[in-house]
């Protein structure tokens, strides 16, 4: 193991093809998550209803199938075949099956290559920034949470807690052990993030009646807070604001959206804080030098 982990440190194409090839693997995984953690929660959340209004609703005669993130097996959405392991194949499969079922040739979503390279892609883009160290190791796995984030968001309008709280407790826990920022910086970072996005909810409540972001937001933001520090709330709050009007204004001009219709904000969110953990000292010396 010893000699492994030395060949990653010396041997930087060692260390990129491992991440790339381990990233592709978790961005088949991504797809699963991303497909059934918000029918999971749905589930969960009808159940806690029934369990409330046990005595106004009917009683169930048939026990429900069993349904997570393991069972029941890979299959088609279509003729529901189950799906062989040369078809699971991330990436590789999709292409050699030209995006369509072998049983049915129902066309297969783009999007789950497209989440599987963009994992690969970005992890990797990672691993070379960073290097093979454990904050490198911590930001990839950041990484990972953040694409099914964003994907989960533009869905459902959704952050789950059950992938925000781990994470930030993570990275909280990592920095108690060296990794990331010191663990007072941290702590601070998270209030900060969280209670900054909590006050402008708060605020436009109060003036508008409307809520304008998710609570899923406001722990969004404190992962990351918590990850590189109060001092990069602003410059990802600013980043975040400035992709989703330029994402925003080129949504409602193409596709014609109403205004009132509700944007996600995660994911903007969560690539200004991506794009910030990247490359936060330049944008801040570049902010600086724009405008002294």
């Amino acid at each position: 193991m010893q000699d492994i982990i030395n060949l990653m440190q010396t041997q930087l194409w060692y260390w990129l093809l491992t991440v790339g090839l381990v990233s592709l693997c978790i961005g088949s995984f991504l797809n699963v998550v991303i497909l059934r953690l918000p029918k999971m929660m749905k589930q969960s959340w009808q159940s806690e209803c029934r369990v409330l209004l046990a005595d106004e609703l009917p009683t169930q005669t048939t026990e429900a199938p069993v349904f997570n993130l393991i069972k029941p097996n890979s299959h088609c959405p279509s003729c529901k075949t189950p799906i062989k392991a040369w078809q699971n194949i991330p990436l590789i499969s999709w292409l050699l099956l030209k995006g369509k079922c072998n049983h049915c040739d129902a066309s297969i979503s783009v999007r789950y290559p497209l989440v599987e390279l963009t994992t690969a892609l970005l992890s990797t883009w990672v691993a070379w920034h960073f290097g093979a160290t454990l904050e490198a190791t911590l930001y990839i796995l950041i990484t990972w949470v953040l694409v099914a984030l964003t994907v989960i968001d533009i869905d459902e309008m959704l952050l789950p807690d059950q992938l925000t709280l781990p994470t930030l407790w993570l990275v909280l826990v990592a920095s108690c052990f060296g990794v990331g920022i010191e663990p007072n910086d941290a702590i601070i970072g998270a209030a900060i993030g969280y209670l900054s996005l909590w006050s402008v909810y708060w605020l436009f409540k109060l003036l508008t009646g409307k809520e304008g972001m998710g609570y899923g937001d406001f722990k969004l933001l404190a992962i990351f807070g918590a990850l590189m520090g109060w001092q990069a709330i602003l410059t990802i709050v600013l980043l975040s604001s400035l992709v989703g009007a330029i994402i925003g204004s080129i949504q409602l001009s193409v596709q014609g959206r109403d205004k009132a219709t509700p944007i996600p904000f995660g994911p903007y969110l969560a690539i200004a804080g991506w794009i910030t953990l990247m490359y936060g000292e330049q944008l801040q010396l570049w902010y600086v030098n724009l405008i002294m």
